[in-house]
């Protein structure tokens, strides 16, 4: 099993211990020990929650520094559809897309153009009747992740096909051998992303053995290079380089994704709470009559990532604005390129259990039962003062060795109470100590 990266991590000298980032964990990734954050990494879905809610700025996403562009001869950017709701001073979408010419990239691809194509794949698969509904999409990491430790159980509704960020770079790599004779191993494609966890999966994959994508670069870290590039594009000598249609730059928003698919049963849920309840009800049955299920961590969709720039219902505003002027330049969605790619998963999604206490069965089952024990002794108040955001969170660190039972404040007050009754009644069994004055006094008296 290849190991797991996250681009989540954690500024040490930044954390104050404040416990924000502990309550809205969605996977009890973090724990407050010794007054700093820690996150375990087997818990961590790189949701990007702990970046969005750390008031001191703690918590960030490693991506790759705009400069990484320059290790290959021919740069490509592939920019995903959030981008297009982040800049006030764009015209047009092809606006944008001519402004990456003039910041050192040689060719564009939108991420837009790949997700209509999945679009179409993923009309293709529902049509056969051998696939168990609803399924789940797999277009956002953080969920697949979710599901991987969370939701073993649902694995298998995940749809298994590339992402469009995987896909579009599949596909530019491939049009430019072809068309321009270009080396593969000179072509370098970066995903220009507006979340942490498309950095995990391209560092990472679940899809394929390797990516096809050479590297991330959040939109803040590329935002005002774009933003003054738009004033030099010259109105009327734009390069034409829009190729996608409103079908796959709605993939931005939140139910982008399911309006074109052509069905009514389906759900859009985001926030990665949302998608737990939701989650929550399918394994035990409670959806009905369902198809399709669209799952994003981010509030919003994706353009309320945690690397984006602009306030998500502004950026939304935006969006509406460019999918309604695709609409009226009625672009196709050349739906036979999905016979061109194979878009079925090469990797294979596995359970990652993260509540594993020993990997021998029996003492794995001994320590089960010590934290039950350990758990009913706790108050159940769940406040989070001892830096697990659960007594039952506590109980598993007490187990592993990590934490002791005085962590929590209700058990150290209740033991310094007992030591405190304890000495008084010791004092009280004690004789008078005495400090040689009595005897003075007796002596003077005789």
């Amino acid at each position: 099993m290849k190991d797991y990266f996250h681009s989540v991590t954690l500024d040490d000298s930044k954390c104050k211990g404040c416990t924000n980032c502990i309550k809205r964990c969605p996977t009890e990734a973090i724990r407050v020990r010794k007054g700093k954050a820690r996150i375990i990494a087997e818990r961590c879905i790189d949701c990007g929650e702990c970046i969005r809610v750390c008031p001191y700025h703690a918590k960030k996403a490693i991506t790759d520094p705009f400069e990484n562009i320059y290790n290959f001869k021919f740069k490509v950017a592939i920019p995903a559809p959030t981008l297009y709701g982040q800049f006030k001073n764009a015209r047009s979408i092809n606006h944008l897309l001519n402004a990456f010419k003039l910041i050192g990239f040689d060719h564009v691809y939108e991420v837009a153009k790949a997700a209509e194509i999945v679009s179409n794949a993923t009309k293709e698969l529902m049509r056969k009747n051998n696939l168990q509904k609803p399924l789940i999409s797999s277009a956002c990491p953080a969920v697949v992740r979710l599901i991987q430790v969370r939701f073993p159980n649902l694995i298998d509704k995940i749809l298994k096909l590339e992402s469009p960020m995987e896909l579009a770079a599949k596909i530019v790599k491939d049009e430019l051998v072809k068309s321009k004779n270009i080396p593969i191993e000179d072509i370098g494609v970066f995903f220009i992303t507006p979340c942490a966890a498309k950095v995990t999966s391209i560092k990472a994959p679940y899809e394929t053995e390797k990516s096809f994508v050479d590297g991330a670069i959040s939109i803040k870290d590329i935002y005002l290079k774009l933003f003054n590039a738009l004033g030099e594009v010259k109105e009327g000598a734009e390069e034409d380089l829009v190729k996608a249609g409103f079908t796959g730059i709605r993939w931005a928003n939140s139910g982008g994704e399911s309006l074109a698919l052509g069905t009514e049963n389906f759900l859009a849920v985001d926030g990665i709470h949302n998608v737990i309840s939701i989650l929550e009800e399918l394994e035990n049955d409670k959806l009905e009559d369902v198809d399709f299920i669209e799952t994003l961590a981010c509030q919003g969709g994706c353009l309320g990532g945690p690397l984006t720039v602009e306030n998500l219902y502004v950026a939304k505003t935006r969006i509406k604005k460019f999918i309604d002027a695709a609409k009226k330049n009625n672009i196709p969605d050349n739906s036979d390129d999905i016979f061109r790619y194979d878009l079925l998963w090469k990797g294979n999604v596995e359970y990652k259990p993260i509540l594993k206490l020993d990997e021998d069965f029996e003492v794995a089952m001994r320590k089960l039962e010590e934290l039950q024990a350990i758990n009913e002794e706790l108050p159940g108040l769940d406040c989070g003062a001892c830096g697990a955001p659960n007594c039952r969170a506590l109980a598993e660190d007490i187990v592993r060795g990590n934490a002791n039972e005085t962590d929590c404040i209700f058990k150290l007050r209740e033991k310094v109470r007992n030591f405190t009754v304890q000495m008084m009644d010791i004092e009280s069994t004690m004789f008078p100590v005495s400090d040689g004055k009595d005897k003075q006094n007796k002596d003077q008296n005789d």
